[in-house]
C-alpha cells in the first residue's frame, strides 16, 4: 500500500474528525487552548500557508488547525498517537484538505 493511502487510512481510523465550523475562535484563543488543555505546540515543519499542526509528545495529542485570513482559526482534525511510526510530512501529506 503507497504511503499516503496508509496515512490516510490510519488517519481515518485513530482521528476525531470535527467540522471545521463548529471549533472555531481566535487564534490566539486556540493556541492558547491547545497549550493549555492539551500541552500541545506547534510542529514547525507542519506549517503551511493557513495549517499548522499541533502535537504532545507527552500525551500524544495532535490537532490539524486552519488559521482564516480574518485571524479565526479552526480545528479541521485531532487524533492521538502522535509520534507513533507516522512522521510529520507524510501526516501532512495525508491531511491536505485542499482547503
Amino acid at each position: 500500500m503507497k504511503p499516503a493511502i496508509w496515512i490516510a487510512a490510519t488517519l481515518t481510523l485513530s482521528a476525531t474528525s470535527l467540522a471545521a465550523q463548529d471549533v472555531c475562535m481566535s487564534a490566539p484563543e486556540m493556541e492558547a487552548s491547545l497549550v493549555d488543555w492539551y500541552g500541545e505546540t506547534p510542529v514547525e515543519e507542519s506549517r503551511t500557508e493557513s495549517t499548522a499542526i499541533w502535537a504532545s509528545e507527552e500525551t500524544g495529542t495532535w490537532t490539524l488547525v486552519q488559521y482564516l485570513a480574518d485571524g479565526q482559526s479552526c480545528v479541521l482534525a485531532q487524533g492521538h498517537d502522535w509520534g507513533s511510526e507516522v512522521s510529520e510530512d507524510l501526516l501532512v501529506a495525508g491531511l491536505d484538505t485542499g482547503r
